[in-house]
């Protein structure tokens, strides 16, 4: 089976982050985004990709290239415009002569694809569909079915008083090759208001895979942070620290015997820790990161290159590549984009999105 991941969206939910880089390369553990969604389609024996591309999407090329790298095959289509979640795949092209798996490209999740394409075959289905219990489910799509998970009908984003059930789309589909016939060519079109609702019109097998394992919609920063501190507290089976440590340093780190390191925390690989400085997890410093004497972590994410002085304090914050902190300035509860400044004895106000390149004087 082929899988094609949607990853051509703007990333707007999470700029600043997503202005200079593609949501699908917004870095987890200090790793690609996308690279984690391939690496647990491996574990299910998918090894032939599409990914379906547009916005800023030469940087996802340089990094995955053909695939090799990571033991896959890797192809790309690109949106010269936009193509919606079912023009997107049908622009694949090739992929469409055989049973497709389809991603949004936005979703960490543990489902189990196996178990999935076995109930997919079982009731003989012509689409299926993954579905995740959420709190509020008001801005996502709802799915109902009966008693055998035979969809009924979906609800995109609806109001208190029209919610019945909490089970959402959850973003993982499985399709025959004559669904994909239906969608027409070269034209802006979705599974979840006119593909799906039209299976349903044409009396087609449409079937909900229900599952309870761990899912996360990575759009907004505060999901982003979430899945880090869901990660880093084993709530995914997708990552588990090496024998048992809550601190891991990558290659050639370099951390002062004085310095403090509390609670789960990642470090890249050759970073400095300064004399005094203190790291407060859940945490994770990127690669070639300068945390410098005195200087005080808690609570963050610190994307690659960051140079923090000393004396600076970031707390619950994200600090995009190559930011630089100045000393004694103050961020807390902030996103930094990538190449920003803050000047010495600065304080970054609360809930501020600071665009990439900015001074704050």
């Amino acid at each position: 089976m082929k899988a094609v991941i949607l990853s051509g969206g703007f990333g707007t939910r999470l700029r600043p982050l997503t202005i200079n880089t593609p949501k699908s390369m917004v870095p987890v553990l200090n790793i690609p985004f996308l690279e984690h969604v391939i690496n647990h389609l491996k574990t299910h024996g998918v090894s032939e990709f599409s990914l379906a591309v547009s916005y800023l999407a030469q940087p996802i090329k340089n990094y995955f290239g053909d695939g090799s790298r990571f033991g896959i095959s890797l192809t790309y289509t690109v949106e010269d415009s936009p193509m919606g979640t079912a023009g997107a795949v049908k622009n694949a092209g090739n992929s469409l002569n055989k049973r497709i798996l389809v991603l949004n490209g936005d979703i960490f999740t543990d489902l189990d694809i196996t178990d999935m394409i076995a109930a997919h075959k079982k009731n003989k289905a012509k689409a299926t569909i993954a579905l995740t219990p959420v709190e509020d489910p008001t801005s996502y799509g709802l799915v109902l079915t009966d008693n055998n998970l035979r969809v009924l009908r979906f609800l995109e984003k609806p109001n208190p008083d029209e919610i019945t059930t909490n089970m959402i789309n959850a973003g993982t589909y499985i399709l025959e090759p004559e669904v994909m016939a239906l969608v027409p060519p070269q034209t802006n079109y979705s599974f979840e208001r006119e593909l799906f609702p039209l299976l349903l019109k044409n009396g087609e097998p449409v079937y909900a895979y229900p599952s309870s394992s761990y899912w996360m919609d990575i759009g907004k920063p505060e999901n982003y942070f979430q899945l880090h501190y869901d990660l880093l507290n084993g709530k995914s089976n997708q990552f588990r620290y090496n024998n048992g440590k809550r601190i891991v340093a990558g290659k050639r780190c370099n951390i002062h015997p004085t310095a403090k390191i509390t609670g789960q925390v990642i470090i890249g690989n050759n970073c400095m820790i300064g004399e005094g400085a203190r790291i407060n997890g859940p945490s994770v410093i990127g690669t070639d990161c300068h945390i410098s004497t005195d200087a005080v972590i808690d609570d963050s994410i610190i994307w690659a290159s960051v140079y923090v002085e000393p004396q600076a304090r970031i707390k619950h914050s994200i600090i995009a590549d190559n930011c630089h902190i100045g000393s004694a300035s103050n961020v807390e509860e902030s996103v930094l984009g990538d190449k920003a400044i803050v000047t010495y004895g600065r304080n970054v106000k609360a809930g501020s999105l600071v665009s990439p390149g900015t001074i704050v004087y």
